[in-house]
């Protein structure tokens, strides 16, 4: 402590559980800060994974259906998820059946980019379907 004080600086406790605890002689202002500053630029590297959202319906036609897979095969590539809705109104309830096959058939034209995390499953009026980018394994 009186070689701390005699330089100046301050006595920080690096490694408190070894045996003998390790200490340094360091301003400690100067090291938060550069220790923030690695924190921050760690935050930054970081990728953050979003989960963008495509809405078909049941009458889609194949031209229509092509375009959004473009768009979500856009947002795979940038490592992004995709959640495809496919929403029933009135009458279109009871063609469920047809909604699953639009889903298919947009899972096919996808399938190069991504691969489908979670099936297609009714919530509510909606059948709902995830799709992940393909992994590099």
């Amino acid at each position: 402590m009186a070689l701390a004080e005699e330089k100046e600086l301050d006595l920080v406790n690096v490694s408190p559980n070894a045996k003998p605890p390790v200490c340094k002689l360091l301003d400690y202002g100067k090291f938060r800060y550069e220790q923030q500053k690695r924190e921050k630029e760690a935050k930054k590297k970081q990728a953050s994974i979003q989960v963008k959202e495509i809405r078909l319906s049941v009458s889609i036609e194949d031209h229509d259906i092509n375009v959004k897979a473009k768009t979500a095969a856009k947002f795979l590539r940038d490592g992004n998820k995709v959640k495809v809705s496919l929403r029933f109104r009135g009458r279109e309830r009871s063609h469920v059946p047809q909604g699953q096959a639009v889903m298919q058939r947009f899972a096919d034209v996808v399938s190069d980019v991504g691969d489908v995390e979670k099936n297609p499953k009714m919530e509510g009026r909606s059948l709902i379907m995830f799709i992940a980018p393909k992994s590099d394994k």
